[in-house]
């Protein structure tokens, strides 16, 4: 027991030592491909739908990649100053943010708003289902206890 005792400190230090010649070697400078050029691409846009003459009319507002839900309270909050000189409005009213969006498979998803889908126009109502479908979902508005939907968009795309 006593020559184990006098050798285990030496053979944690070998073992260190062991391990410690086990990492990566050095090497010299790696040369890359060269750096990209060419025109910087512009930010990402959203879609809305917003409203020109009582009917649903597309705009793309420039964006740095927003969640369906941020798109949607855009709606909320109305046209931008150019776009109202352009005669656009919104039918979604400011109280419906904060928006919430979920997927339901298949192909559908649940928008809910912050005030009964009851307050709603229909023009509202396709506003948010619009802006919040890909081609060929189906959406929900559910609001105050209430639901719209499952609706298409009346937009063609």
């Amino acid at each position: 027991m006593r020559r184990l005792r006098h050798q285990a400190p030496a053979m944690v230090v070998i073992l260190m030592l062991l391990t410690a010649a086990c990492g990566v070697q050095p090497s010299g400078i790696i040369r890359g491909a060269s750096p990209p050029s060419g025109p910087v691409e512009p930010g990402d846009s959203v879609t809305l739908y917003l409203v020109a003459n009582g009917q649903l009319s597309t705009v793309q507002r420039p964006s740095r990649s927003l969640s369906r839900a941020d798109t949607l309270a855009l709606l909320a909050t109305g046209p931008t100053g150019e776009e109202r000189a352009r005669g656009l409005t919104s039918d979604v009213p400011n109280g419906a943010a904060p928006l919430s969006v979920t997927i339901e498979p298949p192909d559908r998803k649940v928008v809910t708003v912050s005030v009964s889908v009851d307050e709603l126009s229909d023009t509202a109502i396709d506003q948010i289902v619009c802006t919040a479908a890909e081609p060929g979902e189906r959406v929900t508005v559910l609001g105050g206890g209430q639901a719209r939907g499952p609706r298409d968009c009346p937009v063609p795309r």
